[in-house]
């Protein structure tokens, strides 16, 4: 990565400071194009999902991973629900969604309250553990709420053999003129769903896959308490990455809890943050860290640099650590002020081997919340920032009274936010497709095949505010 010639400034800058220059490439497509990593987190796309607790839940896991990227358990997590998490993912499909499922006898009004938890928005119906039919959200429009699932189900739904491959299931799925098939094992039982656009994509992507061939996903865990034990059983719980995670991490009780974990050898990536100096990056990767998380206050939750003043231009702070890190043999992620694909294409350029999103992704079918809509008709849903008071609360739930109200004062984060789902892009899967297409549009512009040539090819110039509103569409005109 280097500057146009005069385009080197004396101040920090962030991902909207900044353009790409297109070089000369032999790069002709997208598809020609690699985006998995090397900081040896199995992900095949760049992209981690954060661990908040209003976006990484076992739907968004899985649906992630299997696109190729991978998300992290929140640390509030029990170990106990953290490794049923881990196992249901680890239990998934590589190719098929798990769709939601209920009985005929069950109601119209149950099914809708399920429906919106997967972005395919339809339920299937089981009678002893076989698909007899198909509810979608269209299907029950205008029916009475106490209706029973068998009188509004579809029983000429497409069905295909789990081992269909993707290709012929879409057209199969066309030639139905449906939007999904139902997939079902040697027996008859329901082993998945797919959609024809879930068809198209198990072509592109590439899962991201354990030594046994099963999903990935990573855990998070604090500095706090026990960090040694907590670190073991997430591990021995399945989890393939182990994070950990709190605000400020060039401080000494992180130092002295990652070497605790990183003297287990627990035989998992470590990563650890955050920071946004050189200094903290190496303190972090002599201290046991394989990854360092980069990023303070540039998060849509995160309220820091306004509450402290403290933090730092994400793309600079990004930039600086992984270039200490290059040097120490370690990887950075990128955590945070990602709001459009070309963030997450300068970030890569920047250095960092991975890209974290959060609040981006909690606007989604597939992340932990209710969906609720609002006096418009908006569909939406709830996030909120870890160190908020509404986390905070949560988090010290067992605290004496005394001690919950004193760690009230002192919460930092956005308690509460709406969430707006795109219309266009209501599934995680859409923002995926949405992200991965600039970064490979971006990569065949700098004339890079893998994202370790974005990094070194990249060439960058600083814009003005009227450069960055320059590059914005503007679909209603002037």
């Amino acid at each position: 990565m280097h500057f146009l010639p005069g385009h080197t400034p004396p101040y920090d800058l962030t991902y909207d400071d900044l353009f790409l220059v297109p070089n000369r490439t032999d790069v002709s497509s997208r598809f020609d194009v690699d985006l998995s990593t090397t900081d040896g987190t199995g992900t095949t796309i760049p992209i981690v999902v954060a661990n908040m607790t209003a976006v990484a839940g076992r739907r968004m896991a899985e649906t992630v991973a299997r696109r190729g990227g991978i998300v992290v358990l929140p640390q509030d997590l029990p170990i106990s629900a953290a490794a049923q998490t881990i196992s249901f993912v680890k239990s998934r499909s590589l190719t098929a969604d798990t769709p939601v499922t209920l009985g005929p006898d069950n109601s119209v009004s149950e099914a809708m309250a399920l429906i919106h938890k997967r972005a395919h928005r339809a339920v299937v119906v089981l009678e002893e553990g076989k698909p007899v039919g198909v509810v979608t959200e269209s299907a029950c429009a205008d029916v009475d709420r106490f209706a029973r699932l068998n009188t509004v189900a579809d029983t000429g739904f497409v069905a295909a053999d789990v081992a269909t491959s993707p290709r012929e299931i879409f057209e199969r799925i066309e030639a139905a003129h449906t939007d999904l098939a139902v997939l079902i094992d040697e027996s008859g039982a329901l082993a998945g769903l797919m959609t024809r656009t879930g068809a198209v994509r198990a072509g592109i992507y590439t899962p991201a896959v354990d030594a046994r061939g099963a999903l990935r996903i990573a855990a998070a865990v604090g500095i706090s308490g026990d960090v040694p034990a907590k670190a073991k059983a997430l591990v021995d719980a399945g989890a393939d990455v182990l994070v950990m995670d709190t605000a400020h991490g060039h401080q000494l009780k992180m130092l002295e809890a990652l070497g605790s974990v990183a003297a287990l050898e627990l035989g998992v990536p470590l990563v650890a943050g955050n920071v946004v100096s050189a200094q903290g990056t190496r303190d972090l990767a002599e201290a046991g860290a394989d990854i360092v998380k980069v990023g303070v206050g540039p998060g849509a939750m995160c309220t820091t640099r306004m509450m402290t003043g403290v933090g730092r231009p994400q793309f600079s702070a990004v930039a600086e650590c992984a270039a200490a890190a290059q040097e120490l043999g370690v990887h950075v992620w990128a955590d945070g002020g990602v709001r459009h694909p070309r963030d997450v294409a300068l970030a890569l350029a920047a250095g960092a081997s991975n890209v974290m999103i959060g609040s981006w992704f909690a606007g989604t079918y597939e992340s932990p919340g209710d969906l609720r809509v609002d006096r418009d008709g908006n569909a939406y849903k709830e996030s909120f920032g870890m160190a908020s008071k509404r986390a905070v609360a949560a988090r010290t739930a067992a605290d004496s009274g005394f001690d919950r109200a004193r760690k009230a004062l002192f919460e930092e984060g956005i308690s509460t936010s709406r969430m707006r789902l795109d219309p266009e892009r209501p599934g995680v899967e859409d923002l995926i497709d949405h992200i991965c297409a600039g970064v490979r549009s971006a990569c065949t512009y700098a004339g890079a095949r893998t994202l370790t040539e974005l990094h070194d090819k990249a060439v960058l110039g600083v814009q003005s505010a009227a450069g960055f509103a320059e590059g914005r569409p503007l679909p209603s005109g002037w």
